[in-house]
């Protein structure tokens, strides 16, 4: 029986893993022309005039924030939008 068990909750528990995982794959960073950086959770089309540079979610940790006059880190923003001189603009 407890072999059982054990085995119903470890199958529970890696196909809770799996899913939470999945969730995550879509994570990123983008920054717009004007060096606004920020984090996203999922794709989504800005349109054409909106001209945006998609990085994997860990590039963020390889970049020099402090000395980088080109790029600037914008806090994450609820909503669907993107940064454009450094001020939101909703979609």
């Amino acid at each position: 029986m407890k072999l059982i068990v054990s085995t119903a909750l470890t199958a529970i528990l890696s196909a809770g893993a799996l899913v939470a995982g999945a969730g995550s794959a879509s994570a990123a960073v983008v920054c717009n022309e004007n060096g606004d950086c920020w984090h996203v959770d999922n794709r989504a089309h800005y349109g054409r005039d909106v001209r945006l540079e998609r990085h994997s979610d860990d590039w963020y940790f390889h970049q020099k924030w402090d000395q980088d006059n080109r790029r600037h880190w914008r806090e994450y923003h609820e909503g669907r939008g993107y940064y454009l001189n450094g001020q939101w603009v909703p979609r």
